[in-house]
């Protein structure tokens, strides 16, 4: 799998991201980025989070009514944007949405990885973060220290 080129450097960031999923461990992106950016929590409200059948990561769509927990990665550079774009891969849709941060109420801009298929009949139920952790953070960060030994560093 040849990787797209990284961004120019002299174009980084920052950029805020909002992570919802397996991006909300630290370990994970310490793996991804080689450091944990500073973060804080956050809602995304008009979005609901469901499992996907066959996998350990969940997917967010739009849902009214709905609100997403999760946390605002900030002061992310153009290289560490393109990692997680690596990451999340073509099943989602890079998308600015609009966040509630937890810590301050303030709004906030961020990218948010929306699942690309709305009609998708794996997604069910809502997904467990606590529940992820117990059962598949192990082998899930040796599946990302595997991912970035193949798209090396840039």
């Amino acid at each position: 799998m040849a990787a797209p080129a990284p961004p120019a450097a002299s174009a980084a960031g920052p950029h805020s991201v909002f992570v919802y999923g397996t991006l909300m461990a630290e370990e994970v992106v310490r793996v991804l980025l080689g450091r944990a950016p500073p973060s804080s929590p956050a809602l995304l409200p008009g979005h609901r989070r469901f499992s996907l059948r066959g996998r350990v990561y969940p997917a967010i769509l739009p849902v009214p009514g709905h609100a997403v927990n999760g946390k605002v990665f900030k002061g992310l550079t153009d290289r560490e944007l393109h990692v997680f774009d690596l990451f999340e891969d073509e099943e989602y849709v890079k998308k600015t949405v609009e966040v509630s941060l937890a810590d301050t109420s303030e709004k906030s801009l961020a990218y948010a990885y929306i699942w690309a298929n709305e009609g998708d009949p794996d997604l069910y139920g809502e997904w467990d973060y606590e529940e992820w952790r117990k059962v598949h953070l192990k082998d899930y960060l040796e599946m990302t220290r595997e991912f970035m030994e193949e798209v090396g560093q840039f």
